[in-house]
């Protein structure tokens, strides 16, 4: 199953104009749980989606009470410079949208 598909909210956004921040969650709470355990979401796999250094991302943080997982990394360039291609931050959570997750043989 993908990403995209498994969440209920899968979104990106400005965390400043120096950071990015994708937020994604569930309404699920098993799916959420299988995710969170599989150890999926880490920093080797952001850095390859995004073509980032790991020292880039500064945060993989999930939250169990919000069923989700927020991915915080520094953008490329700042916000509204002249080669920033996405002012808001909101089309940053794409390379993660066809990410294949296993949830077993139960989904």
């Amino acid at each position: 199953m993908k990403l995209y598909d498994a969440a209920a909210v899968l979104r990106s956004k400005n965390s400043g104009p120096f950071e990015v921040t994708v937020d994604v969650l569930f309404d699920d709470p098993e799916i959420y749980d299988k995710i969170k355990r599989s150890g999926v979401i880490n920093a080797e796999l952001v850095s390859r989606l995004y073509n980032i250094a790991p020292e880039s991302i500064t945060h993989i943080v999930f939250f169990d009470q919000a069923l989700g997982f927020k991915i915080t990394f520094a953008r490329a360039v700042s916000s509204g410079t002249i080669l920033d291609r996405d002012v808001y931050g909101a089309q940053q959570h794409a390379p993660l949208m066809d990410l294949e997750i296993d949830l077993g043989p139960d989904r």
